[in-house]
């Protein structure tokens, strides 16, 4: 590990790579430490698919109470369950430092476990009809899951590179999934784009707060997950 120090433009001592941004009150860390644990990359997918089948008005309108949380189960499965217990078992078996993921090398294995349950998940719901006998998934609810396995693919060679922020990738895949409904569906999407971007401000300032990553690994986050759901988008136009 690289334990060289650097100037940086206010003439302080920093690491390599750490960011440069002034510390901020106490208070202040406190809230942008809880927007990240409520927020967690983890979370937000939950939250997308539970908006999609409770909120929004018509995508799930044919789909019986039941079936809706059949469908609540898996996303919460596959985005959440999966996920922590794979974290959670590598921090135990010594394979990875902290739970954190701090560090590139630490973020390697949780990348490659999330890409299979996110395909997992894309690939049931791209077959749901198929499989049930009844109506097909929601295309959305499609290219969500699509997006969030691609984010997965794309995340993994940025951090060959940079610790590309997994909180802002997350900000980005839904910032760009709802511009994207605001201009395919014949809904008026203000509010829903307004929370959208409200989500994605308070996700970036949060970790420019108290995380360790640069402007440069906050806003690849941003270009990854947004850049995910385009090529979801195209992708499953192929597919048809």
């Amino acid at each position: 590990m690289n334990t060289g120090l650097m100037v940086d433009g206010q003439s302080q001592l920093q690491e390599p790579g750490s960011h440069s941004y002034p510390e901020q009150p106490l208070v202040l860390r406190v809230i942008a430490r809880i927007i990240s644990w409520v927020f967690h990359p983890v979370f937000v997918p939950v939250m997308v698919i539970a908006f999609l089948l409770y909120e929004h008005p018509y995508l799930f309108a044919g789909f019986s109470s039941f079936l809706k949380f059949r469908i609540m189960m898996i996303a919460i499965v596959c985005f959440t369950f999966f996920p922590l217990v794979t974290v959670l078992l590598l921090k135990g078996l010594k394979f990875i430092d902290t739970i954190y993921l701090h560090t590139q090398k630490d973020r390697v294995i949780p990348f490659i476990a999330c890409m299979i349950w996110y395909f997992w998940i894309s690939y049931v719901w791209f077959n749901f009809g198929k499989t049930t006998g009844g109506a097909d998934m929601p295309k959305e609810a499609v290219l969500f899951a699509a997006a969030t396995f691609i984010s997965t693919i794309i995340g993994l060679m940025v951090n060959i590179r940079m610790k590309v922020s997994l909180h802002t990738i997350s900000a980005g895949i839904v910032l760009a999934f709802f511009i994207l409904m605001a201009f395919t569906q014949s809904l008026h999407f203000g509010s829903w784009l307004s929370v959208a971007l409200l989500f994605t401000g308070l996700v970036c300032t949060a970790r420019m707060i108290v995380s360790d990553h640069t402007t440069k690994e906050i806003y690849g986050g941003l270009v990854t997950g947004a850049a995910s759901v385009l090529l979801a988008r195209t992708l499953l136009g192929w597919l048809g």
